[in-house]
C-alpha cells in the first residue's frame, strides 16, 4: 500500500507537470486554424496541459488546489464527515455543442448515449466489469452518481478547431459560455486539435471555465465515432479528472495519483494490454490497466477503485468543492 505525504510543493511539482506524449501532441494555444480530418493514433487527455496554462494565468489556484487536498485527505481520513447524501447523488448536465460542420453538430441521440455510459461507468453498471481480474475485484467501486441531461445548447461557430486554451467556453472566441457551473456540469463537444479525445478543469479553478470538453467524434458511443473511442469513455475519463481524480501513473514515472488502492504504474498505457501487465516500480506490481483513468482503450477501460471512489465523495462532502451540487 502507498503512503500519501502530501505538501504543497508537492502538489505543485504533481498538477504542473505534464505527460511527455502530452506536451507533443497538445498545443497550449490553439490558433482554430486546423480543420483536417482528426487522426487519433493513441489517447491524449490534455487535462495537465490546461491546468498549467491555468495557473500560469491565475498565481491563487494553487493555494485552492492545495487546500482542496488537504481536505481531500481529511475526509478520506475519516477526520471530516463524507457527504451527507445517502446513496446516489444526481449531476444535472447541461451538454454544448459547438460545431462549424453538420457532422460536429451532433445528434441527441449520441449525446444521451454519452450520459448512458456515465451513468453505467459511475454506477458500476457496465456490462465489460465482469472483466476485472479477481486481483481487483476486492476494490472495484460503486463510485455512486448520476448523471441526467438537463439541456442541450447548440452553437455554430467559425473556428475550426479548439485546443485547451478554454476559448470553445467562451461565446466571445467562438465557443458558447457555462450554464451555472455551480450546480450543472458543463460539457462542452466540438472539434479538437492536436490528436486531443478531451481535457478537464480539476476543482478549484475558475467558475467562468468549469467542466469537461470531448471531441465530438469520441463522444457517446452512437453515432460517427474513432475506431478504439468509440465507447464514450473519453467522457468517463475527463470527468473523472473533474471529480478530482489523477492519471494512473500520477504523471510521472512510477508517480502517485494520490490513491493507496491503485498500484504504482511506471506510466501510461496505450491500446489493449495483456494482462497481467507489470510494472517495474518498487515491488513490481500488476498495474491496473483497466482503470479509466488510464489511457488504454475504451474498450480496455472498465473500472474505478474504492479510494478513487473516496476522493469524489469528497469533492461532493460539506465543505467540499463542489458540495452545492450534492444538494
Amino acid at each position: 500500500m502507498r503512503k500519501i505525504n502530501i505538501t504543497l510543493i508537492a502538489i505543485l511539482v504533481l498538477l504542473a507537470s505534464c505527460q511527455k506524449e502530452n506536451l507533443k501532441n497538445v498545443s497550449p494555444a490553439d490558433s482554430g486554424d486546423d480543420d483536417s480530418p482528426t487522426m487519433i493514433t493513441k489517447r491524449s487527455c490534455g487535462t495537465q496541459e490546461a491546468l498549467q496554462q491555468q495557473m500560469a494565468e491565475d498565481p491563487t489556484l494553487a493555494k485552492r488546489m492545495d487546500d482542496i487536498e488537504k481536505y481531500t485527505q481529511k475526509v478520506i481520513k475519516g477526520e471530516l464527515p463524507d457527504r451527507l447524501v445517502n446513496g446516489v447523488i444526481t449531476i444535472p448536465v447541461v451538454v454544448h455543442v459547438v460545431y462549424k460542420t453538420a457532422a460536429q453538430n451532433i445528434s441527441d441521440a449520441q449525446v444521451q448515449s454519452q450520459i448512458d455510459v456515465l451513468n453505467e461507468d459511475f454506477g458500476n453498471t457496465n456490462a465489460d466489469n465482469s472483466k476485472i481480474p479477481s486481483l481487483f475485484q476486492p476494490v472495484d467501486a460503486t463510485v455512486g452518481i448520476k448523471f441526467t441531461l438537463d439541456r442541450v445548447i447548440r452553437k455554430a461557430t467559425t473556428k475550426k478547431s479548439f485546443g485547451t486554451n478554454d476559448a470553445v467556453k467562451k461565446s466571445q472566441t467562438g465557443g458558447d459560455n457555462a450554464v451555472d457551473a455551480t450546480t450543472y456540469l458543463n460539457i462542452w463537444v466540438c472539434n479538437l486539435s492536436s490528436g486531443l479525445l478531451g481535457y478537464a478543469q480539476f476543482p478549484g479553478g475558475s467558475v467562468t471555465t468549469d467542466g469537461v470538453v470531448i471531441l465530438y467524434s469520441a463522444f457517446g458511443r452512437t453515432g460517427t465515432l474513432i475506431p478504439a473511442y468509440n465507447l464514450g469513455r473519453s467522457a468517463t475519463h475527463e470527468v473523472g479528472h473533474w471529480m478530482n481524480l489523477r492519471h494512473i501513473w500520477g504523471d510521472a514515472n512510477c508517480g502517485n495519483d494520490l490513491v493507496d488502492d491503485t498500484p504504482v504504474a511506471n506510466t501510461a498505457n496505450y491500446g489493449c494490454p495483456s494482462y497481467p501487465h507489470l510494472s517495474t516500480c518498487t515491488g513490481k506490481p500488476t498495474e491496473m490497466t483497466m482503470n479509466y483513468m488510464d489511457y488504454t482503450d475504451d474498450a480496455c477501460m472498465y473500472m474505478f477503485s474504492t479510494g478513487q471512489k473516496g476522493r469524489v465523495n469528497a469533492v461532493f462532502a460539506p465543505g467540499g468543492p463542489r458540495a452545492k451540487m450534492a444538494q
